[in-house]
């Protein structure tokens, strides 16, 4: 069984008017991790995906889905 990562980072960062830059400032990331991690290029770490969940105030589930491929 082979599934992919969706996401919803662009979302939320658009619902909270902040950049690509911004937000991986806040995480202690690259601006390219964030983009490579929105567009689905790239799976973020256990720890990625949780710091982001505390930064949006929501469940590591509210960002991340696993889609059938």
């Amino acid at each position: 069984m082979s599934n992919v990562l969706d996401n919803n980072i662009a979302k939320l960062r658009s619902k909270q008017r902040i950049s690509q830059q911004q937000l991986a400032d806040a995480i202690g990331v690259s601006r390219k991790t964030i983009s490579t991690v929105e567009t689905g290029r790239f799976t973020p770490s256990v720890v990625i995906a949780l710091k982001l969940a505390l930064y949006f105030e929501v469940p590591v589930e509210k960002i991340f889905q696993l889609e059938p491929e």
